[in-house]
């Protein structure tokens, strides 16, 4: 499986940074950019609700998308995590070389 993704992965606001230090520490993504605070509106439990969230944007390989979804499942606070991951179809090849070496 080649290619790369940007994940998108919401947590409570005052764990963007540890979770991100986490996933760039394990080598799961590159980087990852946190976005402190996202108002966020959706459905749980059959209600709607609405809270303050941290948004992190996860640089990372096609190859480590099931490692970074199931180690980030194992320590995430929520029962059903935000974990979407959206293709890169293009890039700086510099940048996109860099995504690789960081992850070895």
């Amino acid at each position: 499986m080649n290619g790369y993704y940007v994940v998108l992965i919401t947590v409570p606001v005052d764990k963007g940074e540890e979770l991100s230090n986490f996933i760039v520490e394990n080598k799961l993504g590159a980087c990852v950019n946190v976005v402190p605070e996202v108002n966020s509106v959706y459905w749980w439990k059959g209600n709607i609700e609405k809270d303050k969230e941290a948004l992190l944007v996860v640089k990372t390989s096609a190859q480590k998308f099931k490692e970074l979804l199931e180690k980030v499942k194992s320590v995430h606070p929520y029962t059903v995590p935000e974990i979407i991951a959206l293709p890169i179809l293009a890039g700086n090849p510099d940048y996109l070389n860099w995504i690789e070496d960081s992850l070895k």
